[in-house]
């Protein structure tokens, strides 16, 4: 039943990335990441020298994905983003569950193969995963690909003396296996640290809203197992590293071990897959804030029970909430990604996902989605504005050859500190803003073709950055997507914008006529009428330029 191959590195196995030199960014020495075992920011240093390995929990295909879990995808997409910017080759694995209780009883009910309704719902997570821009896995493994993986995990915790098998009244295997915590001191380290003098308010709010070993009772966001509710268990807290089948479970469904017919605990899948794709410990274990207890605290001590090392740090994304309560599909509260994609942008709702820091609760609410449209209207106009300026964009190959050493600093700043992005999306419309005046005094200045080339420079920087996060209007899937997902590249106008300028140059040259006939009312009121609709004018020597607010 073993598995004798060793687990691969897939930097170099697979990527074809693996053949380019790695030149780190000096701004990568300034990096501070949070860690959820420690509750402490603190300076990342890679285990191996350029190169980062992180693990994200992914789906449990049971259903169509909602904003909550993509939430997750998109904080972790551009976590890895800033380490692709910052210079290091990073190999970036996230797991499919697809066999699971929950999977099994609703195929159950819908008369369904539970392996077809699993892949029905990973194939759904994976569309609106690209729908959305984030970036393919480096490998991304199912669950019921990795049986003798976790068949041998669990033999080793066995071997080591931190697990027990349970037997019938004849001395024979039940399928049931479960980890023994009383035997692991080292159990609670991740969810239950020493009080420090210093208070950590993000550690406060996690504990608040997160469930941790301390907690008791009911947990309405990770309900028990029933594997870990069995009266065959030594202690409370042990839990299921293999279970027996239920009597309702297909034939297709179990799995045959030394320790008996049945299938794994949720917890086991992770650690198996992680050490198969990332070898003997890796940098970043990752997943969204409700995994932190049971799921990342089990699979923290059974890896490191089998004789492995851990993941050195540990990050958790928080909630997206609904009025103040966690969106989950369990609470009636889960909203669709096809509905939302259905009335707003792709773009708009990757931005609106993240546009705060990933541990910090993300309120979703229509203003959000407002608020993105707007920061949406003001990126398109300024790069399509610029494009036209300067009779083109610049190339893809120049925006994402730019270093974060080359980015304006308080963009590397602001994502140096535990990935900050709304004092990166800060630093990005400072960017803008300073554009926007650039391309107004253009027709203004004599030394235009300096003034072009400082356009240029902050067309590219501005696009980096958006890049950065996933967001350049130029770049797939957005110019796939079309106007309603990108910017004009600067050459072809779209054709909503071809409107809009068609409607307000008229009222630039009517009022234009005002000023001439020293009829300043009535410019004035075209201008005020202007600026209620969001427009900016800016009068100059050559005549009045307009931008979006």
């Amino acid at each position: 039943m073993g598995n004798s191959q060793e687990p691969q590195d897939f930097n170099t196995s697979v990527m074809p990335s693996s053949l380019t030199p790695v030149h780190v960014a000096k701004a990568a020495d300034g990096l501070n990441l949070y860690d959820t075992a420690s509750h402490q920011v603190s300076h990342f240093v890679p285990l191996k020298p350029g190169e980062v390995g992180i693990y994200v929990c992914g789906a449990t295909v049971q259903s169509s994905p909602h904003i909550g879990h993509i939430r997750a995808a998109v904080a972790f997409d551009i976590v890895r983003r800033w380490f692709l910017k910052l210079g290091y080759k990073v190999t970036f694995v996230r797991n499919v569950t697809d066999i699971d209780d929950k999977i099994l009883d609703k195929a159950a009910t819908a008369g369904q193969r539970w392996w077809a309704r699993a892949y029905y719902y990973e194939r759904e997570f994976t569309e609106a995963y690209n729908t959305l821009g984030v970036l393919t896995p480096t490998v991304e493994p199912r669950a019921t690909g990795h049986m003798p993986d976790m068949i041998d995990l669990i033999q080793r915790i066995l071997d080591n003396g931190h697990g027990y098998v349970v037997t019938d009244a004849d001395g024979k295997p039940t399928g049931n296996v479960y980890f023994d915590v009383a035997s692991w001191p080292h159990y609670g380290e991740l969810t239950h640290q020493k009080q420090t003098a210093e208070v950590d308010e993000a550690a406060a709010v996690a504990d608040r809203m997160g469930p941790s070993v301390d907690a008791t009772g009911d947990d309405k966001y990770n309900p028990v197992d029933p594997a870990d509710a069995s009266s065959d268990k030594h202690d409370p807290r042990d839990f299921a590293l293999w279970k027996a089948p239920k009597d309702t479970d297909p034939e297709d469904a179990r799995w045959s071990t030394p320790f008996g017919v049945g299938r794994p605990g949720w917890h086991i899948e992770c650690s198996a897959m992680s050490h198969r794709y990332l070898g003997d410990g890796f940098d970043i274990h990752g997943g969204g804030l409700d995994l932190r207890f049971p799921h990342h605290e089990n699979e923290m001590a059974q890896t490191r029970a089998a004789g492995y090392p851990s993941a050195a740090r540990w990050m958790h994304s928080a909630w997206v909430t609904a009025k103040g309560e966690k969106m989950s599909k369990s609470l009636g509260t889960g909203l669709s990604v096809p509905s939302v994609l259905a009335e707003n942008s792709a773009w708009v709702v990757r931005y609106a996902l993240g546009s705060v820091q990933y541990r910090s609760m993300l309120e979703w609410s229509d203003q959000a989605l407002v608020e993105a449209q707007a920061a949406y209207d003001r990126v398109s106009n300024f790069i399509e504005r610029a494009g036209v300026a300067l009779g083109g964009q610049p190339s893809r190959e120049e925006v994402t050859g730019i270093s974060a050493d080359d980015l304006p600093t308080d963009f590397v700043a602001a994502m140096n500190d535990d990935v900050n992005v709304s004092g990166a999306t800060a630093a990005i419309f400072t960017t803008i803003r300073s554009g926007n005046t650039l391309l107004s005094q253009l027709a203004d200045r004599a030394d235009s073709e300096a003034v072009q080339a400082e356009v240029r420079e902050t067309l590219l920087a501005v696009r980096a950055m958006l890049d950065t996060l996933g967001l350049d209007p130029l770049a797939e899937p957005w110019v796939s997507a079309g106007a309603a997902g990108g910017a004009s590249d600067g050459t072809t106008e779209t054709p909503e914008h071809a409107a809009l300028e068609a409607l307000i140059t008229e009222q630039l040259n009517a009022r234009a006529e005002a000023r001439k006939a020293r009829d300043f009312a009535k410019a004035d009121q075209i201008r005020d009428t202007l600026a209620e609709a969001g427009i900016t004018i800016e009068d100059g020597l050559q005549g009045s330029t307009w931008s979006l607010k």
